[in-house]
């Protein structure tokens, strides 16, 4: 078996916890990390820093496009930063835990 990671940014700890809360109780993810950085990047021209939130999502493959689209559809930043990294393997019982708790048909 094997899963992906989505790494996301959002522009405050509540933003990090609504989008996160949405989709787990889709069930589209097993679960979520989020901590804060500091991020530099251009914007319209500048040089930007900014305090943000990073989530990291674990969740089946076939998840992707619907946690992208749903992550779009709410994210309150005009360009979100959504990057799937590619599949990733882990010991077997996280790896069954992940499928088993990613079910939005269950819901």
């Amino acid at each position: 078996m094997t899963f992906i990671l989505i790494y996301v940014t959002h522009p405050s700890k509540p933003e990090a916890i609504r989008i996160t809360s949405d989709l787990m109780n889709n069930r589209l993810i097993a679960c979520a990390n989020y901590f804060p950085v500091e991020s530099m990047f251009w914007y319209e021209g500048f040089l930007t820093h900014s305090d943000e939130y990073v989530t990291i999502y674990k969740t089946k493959s076939e998840n992707w496009e619907i946690v992208k689209s749903t992550i779009e559809k709410t994210h309150k930043s005009t360009i979100p930063c959504i990057i799937k990294l590619a599949t990733v393997d882990a010991n077997a019982s996280y790896e069954s835990w992940i499928q088993s708790e990613t079910n939005p048909s269950s819901i």
